[in-house]
């Protein structure tokens, strides 16, 4: 059986291959990106795709780093991150419902736009800042 630590660091491996593979593309290939950024975002669209390919390589870093303080903030980041992007998820799910094709499907965009919460706690247990559920319930354990 694969102990706590295990798992945490298993979790915080994986959310950062992902941020690290998420950031370069942000960088590499802009374009599917810019086209899902609001509009009403106040700046270049551009500029906010790369900086935030930037947010991501840093925060995956961070939560990649052997300091556990340097993997606190990494994971702080990567969760305000996650957060502050998620209107660009909803701005892809409209999108794709306007095309004739249907997009990636309205399937697809339910499953991302839930498991965008269940990213932000993960990344946040895999740094040791949230213990639910997997702590010991405490008034259990009162005789």
């Amino acid at each position: 059986m694969i102990q706590r630590w295990d798992r945490r660091a298993l979790t915080r491996y994986a959310i950062g291959a992902f941020y690290l593979l998420a950031g370069w593309q942000h960088l590499a290939n802009p374009a599917p990106f810019v086209a899902i950024t609001p509009d009403w975002v106040p700046i270049s669209k551009g500029a906010v795709v790369f900086w935030t390919g930037i947010a991501e390589l840093l925060g995956a870093a961070l939560l990649l780093a052997w300091k556990q303080k340097a993997r606190a903030v990494g994971a702080m980041m990567l969760a305000l991150y996650a957060l502050a992007v998620w209107p660009a998820n909803f701005q892809h799910l409209f999108l794709d419902l306007e095309r004739a094709d249907g997009g990636l499907g309205l399937a697809y965009h339910i499953l991302r736009l839930a498991a965008q919460p269940l990213l932000i706690w993960a990344t946040l247990w895999s740094a040791g800042l949230a213990r639910w559920p997997f702590a010991k319930n405490k008034r259990a354990e009162k005789p």
